[in-house]
C-alpha cells in the first residue's frame, strides 16, 4: 500500500467514526497541507509562466464560494485572481457574448477562478428565459471550438461543476433566510430558481453533451459534505497542474539598523478601541 493510499484510508476511517463527515481537526490539518501544495503550485506558475483558468459551475448553494476560498486562503491575490461578474450592461449585451468574459483570460504568471463562468448562457440564463433557444444551441455549438483555442494559446483550463442533492440545496437555502452572515446570498433569483431543479437538470445535461470535451473535459465535484468537496477539488487540481519546488536561496532576517537619532514622537494616536473579548461581565 502507498504512502497515498494508507493517508486516504485513515482519512476514511476517522470520517466513519464520527458519522461520515470529516472532524474539524482533520480538516484543518489536510486543508493545510494542501495549502502548502498551493504555495508551491503559484511559485512554479510565476517561475514558469503558466496560464490557468479554472471555472466552477453548479446549482444554487452547491458551495462554489466555498472551494474558492479554500483554494485562495493562502496564495497571493495577485497571482490568483478570482472573477465574478455583475449582470451585463446594455453595451456588453450588444458584444459578442464570450467577449466580455476574455479581457479575463489569464496572462503569464496568473491563475483565474471564475465563480460562474461563460456557462451562465446554457444554464442560468437558459433556465430563466435571458437567452432564446437559438442563442443557446449557437453558444453550445461554438463554446468547445473557443475552448480548444484556449488551449492552444497555452491556457490550462479546467472545469468544474459542482453537484449538490435536492436536499441539500434546500438545506442550505433555508439556512441562509435567517442568518443575518449570508442573507446577501440568497438573491431573488435564487428565489425563482429553487422551483427549476429539473429545468436546470435538462440544462446541464445538454450542456454536458454539447461541452465536455477531451481538451476541455468537465469534472463532477460532488458537494453534500463542504470540508470533502474542498480538499477534493484542491487535490484535483493540483494533480491536473504539473508543477515543481522552485529553488529559493534559505531566508534569514536582516539585522536591524539602530535607531540613529530617532525618538518615538509624543502624538495624540486615535487607537481602535480594545474590547475584553470572550470575558464574561459580571
Amino acid at each position: 500500500m502507498g504512502k497515498k493510499d494508507k493517508k486516504h484510508r485513515e482519512i476514511d476511517a476517522e470520517a466513519k467514526s464520527i458519522g461520515g463527515k470529516l472532524s474539524n481537526k482533520l480538516y484543518e490539518k489536510e486543508l493545510a497541507r494542501l495549502h502548502v501544495e498551493l504555495v508551491k503550485l503559484q511559485q512554479w506558475v510565476v517561475a514558469k509562466g503558466l496560464k490557468v483558468c479554472i471555472i466552477f459551475e453548479g446549482r444554487d448553494g452547491a458551495g462554489k464560494g466555498g472551494c474558492i476560498k479554500a483554494i485562495t486562503e493562502r496564495v497571493s491575490p495577485r497571482v490568483f485572481r478570482v472573477v465574478a461578474l455583475p449582470a451585463p450592461t446594455e453595451r456588453q449585451k450588444s458584444q459578442m457574448y464570450i467577449q466580455r468574459y476574455i479581457e479575463h483570460f489569464p496572462a503569464a504568471g496568473e491563475v483565474v477562478i471564475f465563480d460562474r463562468s461563460w456557462y451562465n448562457r446554457p444554464g442560468v440564463e437558459r433556465v430563466m428565459g435571458f437567452a432564446t433557444d437559438e442563442q443557446v444551441e449557437r453558444f453550445l455549438l461554438m463554446a468547445p471550438a473557443v475552448e480548444r483555442a484556449m488551449i492552444e494559446a497555452g491556457i490550462i483550463l479546467l472545469k468544474y461543476w459542482l453537484e449538490v442533492s435536492m436536499e441539500e440545496q434546500e438545506r442550505r437555502l433555508e439556512a441562509r433566510i435567517d442568518d443575518g452572515r449570508k442573507i446577501w446570498k440568497l438573491s431573488p433569483m435564487d428565489l425563482k430558481s429553487f422551483s427549476k431543479w429539473y429545468d436546470y437538470s435538462r440544462a446541464r445535461d445538454a450542456m454536458f453533451a454539447a461541452t465536455d470535451t477531451s481538451w476541455g473535459p468537465w469534472y463532477v465535484l460532488r458537494s453534500d459534505d463542504k470540508k470533502r468537496a474542498r480538499l477534493n477539488v484542491i487535490s484535483h487540481l493540483l494533480k491536473h497542474i504539473p508543477y515543481e519546488d522552485v529553488p529559493r536561496d534559505k531566508v534569514k532576517l536582516p539585522k536591524r539598523e539602530g535607531p540613529k537619532g530617532y525618538v518615538e514622537p509624543d502624538y495624540p494616536y486615535k487607537y481602535v478601541t480594545e474590547h475584553d473579548w470572550g470575558v464574561e461581565k459580571a
